[in-house]
């Protein structure tokens, strides 16, 4: 609220001018505006490398390897594996008896032991399970399963 200058007794102001209204500056105190943004952009700072941070699936007898870059190696089981038992390296199809061996072979330079495991929706666990195992026996330390998001083709 502006302030009034009292009058003295005569009716006049004391510095001989009429009423004075004199103004208080408003001024933002940002002091504790930047503080609370700090602390905030710390917390976001803190919090958003564990957002992106993926599942991995490590299998139960794993061990562990230095990672580097490489070139990706996907076993696929299609629905046909019931009667042919036959799975896909990476294009190439094999017979799951002689997978174990061609697993070795590729692991052999590779300090990464890391394969991605595509399977069909319709193939039933006890099959994928048969997988791992023959992936597990070649000495394959991780193994990743492959999935798509609804609505991708």
């Amino acid at each position: 609220m502006p302030k009034v200058e009292a009058l003295e007794a005569g009716g006049h102001p004391r510095r001989g001018r009429g009423r004075r209204v004199a103004s208080s500056l408003a001024e933002i105190n940002v002091v504790p505006l930047v503080d609370v943004m700090l602390v905030l952009l710390v917390i976001f700072m803190v919090t958003a490398p564990m957002l992106q941070r993926g599942l991995d699936v490590n299998l139960p007898v794993a061990r562990r390897s230095p990672q580097i870059a490489s070139e990706r190696i996907f076993v696929s089981v299609p629905i046909g594996f019931r009667t042919n038992r036959v799975v896909y390296l990476n294009e190439e199809p094999i017979r799951v008896d002689l997978l174990e061996e061609r697993m070795r072979q590729a692991m052999v330079a590779r300090p990464e032991k890391e394969v991605f495991l595509r399977g069909d929706g319709a193939v039933q666990l006890q099959e994928l399970t048969e997988v791992f195992d023959h992936l597990k026996a070649a000495g394959v330390e991780r193994v990743g399963i492959v999935t798509r998001l609804p609505g991708e083709r």
